[in-house]
């Protein structure tokens, strides 16, 4: 009896070795197949920046023209025609680099001490002011433009920067990711502790609060960074000056151009040279980025 039953134990923990292997190789393939996905358009991108013009409208090309490096040469073209037109493309990588870190930085500051303002005290209104953020997280911004671009327009704060930065203070979005990962790491007893020590508030949310969501924040401000990277619709309102204006609305006035000075090729180098920034900004913190999700997405 005894071999008996132990024979069954040693099969049904094959099947069930055999059946985590099964379910392991086909998390893998289908993770390969969706990096192959979101890889391939980058591929694209860095063939079609090699390539002029006249070949982009002879159709698809699946890989570079090795031949004599004319891939590189072609390149280089393509960049020195961008360079040498009328469009102020440094000016607007600056622009774009003020814009989008200034919002990372407010945004993930503030929204960090909001957040700890509701995780840590306890008032009357907490609920309510929970819920009221939640529900402001919910309105798009396309909604408010319109009332945004009067308002500012009587502000005389057309045609700056201010107006793209300083909202970038209410985060809604940020602010709740901020609360579900205190929830999940930020016990009470420490900030209690510090307080007993005499640490003050501010002192307390600088030194010991923001080192421990130093996961979340670098999560949160490489997702801001690329969202005021990429943004169009808010810039395109505002900036009316041409050395002001960002990345986006430069390689926007790059594809509207006339068709006698449309280059396809000049727009593909600068995309690339727009995407570029954004890829060493998530390589310095791509690092914090599955613990801060991890932790972020659980509540203790």
């Amino acid at each position: 009896m005894a071999s008996n039953s132990s024979m069954s134990l040693q099969v049904e923990d094959s099947k069930n070795t055999g059946g985590v292997k099964a379910r392991r190789v086909i998390a893998y393939i289908v993770l390969v197949a969706i990096s192959i996905l979101c890889l391939f358009w980058f591929y694209v991108l860095f063939i079609n920046s090699t390539r002029s013009h006249a070949e982009m409208t002879a159709g698809f090309q699946a890989f570079p023209q090795f031949k004599d490096l004319r891939f590189i040469k072609q390149f280089i073209t393509n960049f020195s025609n961008l360079m040498a037109g009328t469009l102020p493309i440094w000016n607007g990588l600056l622009n774009s680099f003020i814009i989008a870190g200034s919002c990372a930085l407010l945004s993930t500051y503030f929204s960090t001490m909001t957040a700890y303002a509701i995780h840590a005290y306890e008032f009357k209104a907490k609920k309510a002011v929970f819920t009221f953020i939640l529900m402001v997280m919910m309105i798009p911004t396309q909604v408010t433009a319109l009332g945004f671009v009067n308002m500012i327009g009587k502000m005389g704060l057309m045609d700056t920067f201010i107006p793209l930065i300083v909202p970038s203070i209410a985060a809604p979005a940020t602010f709740f990711y901020m609360k579900q990962y205190m929830d999940s790491t930020l016990p009470l007893a420490i900030v209690e502790a510090a307080r007993i020590d005499g640490s003050g508030e501010v002192r307390t949310f600088n030194t010991i609060v923001l080192p421990m969501m130093k996961p979340a924040i670098a999560v949160q401000a490489i997702f801001t960074f690329v969202q005021n990277w990429n943004n169009y619709f808010t810039p395109a309102l505002v900036i009316k000056t041409n050395n002001k204006k960002t990345l986006p609305i430069l390689i926007a006035q790059l594809r509207s151009a006339d068709w006698l000075k449309f280059d396809m090729g000049q727009v593909y180098v600068m995309i690339a040279f727009s995407i570029f920034p954004v890829i060493v900004v998530y390589l310095f913190l791509s690092k914090f980025i599955v613990q801060g999700i991890a932790l972020g997405s659980v509540k203790g």
